[in-house]
């Protein structure tokens, strides 16, 4: 099969060497997208009466709801008997609607614009394509490859057809794929090759030929009427960034703003620009994991300012499967979660340096607490640095460690994973620093950066 797959690749690639020499050319450089939060004035989902604390509740929902999918697709690929027969096989997908990022996009020959999750924890790209039967509402139109020449559904009786976790033959031998979600949502679809384009922020049309992507058209559930479809930017064979692979040198990286600035606009960079470097830069290893989508760590050690350092189990137990990488860093988690023994040391050591009353949370949300309405701004809370193998040290100051929940109510941002068994470096730590992933070099780096200003 490995073999098979590489030659695949390769012919691919070969094949599409003409339609890529722009890019190609442009890769030398690299080049930049925006990111859209979901909580962004710039946002369809933004709600303009909604509060600070009522955003960070929803949030912290999601985060759990993202941890348990985590676990639940780690626990089906580490089984190939489920993998194989499982009827409910989501490892390439999230659950619905608990996304954090968006991104535009455009499909097709003349191109149809999109509004996209664009989303570390998958790989499959997809969109709602007409015919639709039985879809969930979109507010945009359905794409409709009908009307593009360069749209090809592919056979399934190709090696990118076996790359999807669960596939079936269409009537006329066409790749249908089908994923079902815990909520009983599902997606039902053609792979199919498409011309995908994004607007650089250099001002540039970038566009990829023969992109493989889902053609849905069944779906149901609890999705998003303001959203389209999703980009995967994970690690498996049918991510966008393993798709655009040579061209840009396997390489990608985000700078995420404080949640304190609503306005600002992320940046998703590709190839050159994705070059994170710096005094200040740390790099530590990306570990091989199951599934491949996710973009498993090694977390050595965390440490609580002038309080010490708290040990971290080697490995991560998710069922009877145990995963080499213990924490998963992905930016569509809002929240850190880490186990409860751990997360119990780090509260201790917290609690004990920042001297402020305790409180508990009126949402029930977080483990730790202050009161700060005797202190207010002055409020002076520990850095907390998280160490991970190859000595990459990554100190997170109050505003990656700390939000506030309640009025004069501030709670440390790490939460147990209790329950659920997954550790995830979730976004609110990542903000305001440079993140650079190397899926050839199997390396992430760090490197502190004002990302409103990037």
């Amino acid at each position: 099969m490995t073999s098979s797959i590489s030659s695949f690749w390769a012919t691919f690639l070969i094949l599409s060497s003409v339609g890529f020499l722009p890019l190609l050319a442009f890769g030398r450089e690299g080049f930049s997208v925006d990111l859209i939060h979901r909580d962004s004035p710039k946002s369809p989902h933004y709600d303009p009466s909604s509060t600070p604390f009522s955003r960070l509740r929803e949030a912290a929902e999601r985060s759990r709801a993202r941890a348990i999918y985590f676990r639940d697709a780690i626990q089906k690929t580490s089984s190939i008997s489920s993998a194989l027969s499982s009827t409910d096989n989501i490892y390439s997908k999230i659950i619905p609607d608990s996304f954090e990022y968006l991104m535009s996009l455009y499909l097709g020959s003349p191109v149809e614009k999109f509004l996209a999750i664009a989303d570390t924890g998958s790989d499959l790209i997809w969109v709602q394509c007409k015919p639709c039967e039985e879809c969930y509402p979109q507010k945009a139109p359905l794409f409709d490859p009908h009307a593009s020449s360069t749209y090809k559904v592919i056979s399934c009786n190709t090696d990118s057809c076996s790359s999807l976790p669960q596939t079936s033959c269409g009537e006329e031998s066409q790749c249908e794929y089908k994923y079902g979600y815990g909520d009983g949502s599902l997606v039902d679809g053609f792979l199919s090759s498409e011309t995908l384009s994004f607007d650089s922020t250099g001002g540039r049309r970038i566009q990829v030929p023969s992109t493989l992507f889902g053609c849905t058209h069944r779906s149901n559930g609890t999705f998003s009427k303001n959203g389209a479809g999703l980009v995967g930017l994970g690690g498996g064979k049918l991510s966008l960034i393993r798709q655009l692979g040579s061209a840009i040198e396997s390489k990608f990286s985000y700078c995420l703003p404080s949640s304190s600035q609503a306005s600002a606009t992320s940046r998703l960079n590709f190839g050159a620009s994705a070059d994170v470097s710096g005094s200040n830069a740390v790099t530590t290893p990306l570990i091989t994991g199951f599934p491949s989508t996710f973009y498993f760590l090694s977390l050595e050690q965390v440490s609580v300012e002038g309080q010490g350092a708290v040990k971290v189990k080697p490995g991560m137990q998710i069922g009877n499967h145990t995963e080499r990488g213990n924490i998963i860093i992905d930016s569509g988690t809002t929240l850190t979660l880490v186990d409860d023994e751990m997360l119990k040391s780090i509260t201790v050591k917290v609690a004990r340096s920042a001297k402020l009353p305790q409180v508990k949370d009126p949402n029930n949300n977080f483990n730790l607490c202050f009161d700060v309405s005797g202190s207010g701004a002055n409020a002076q809370f520990p850095d907390i640095t998280f160490q991970f193998a190859g000595g990459a040290s990554v100190v997170l100051h109050q505003s990656n460690a700390f939000v506030e929940a309640a009025q004069n109510v501030v709670c440390m941002s790490l939460v147990s994973s209790a329950g659920i068994g997954v550790n995830i470096f979730g976004n609110i730590a990542q903000q305001n620093f440079h993140i650079g992933y190397n899926l050839d070099a199997m390396q992430l780096t760090f490197a502190p950066a004002d990302c409103a200003n990037l």
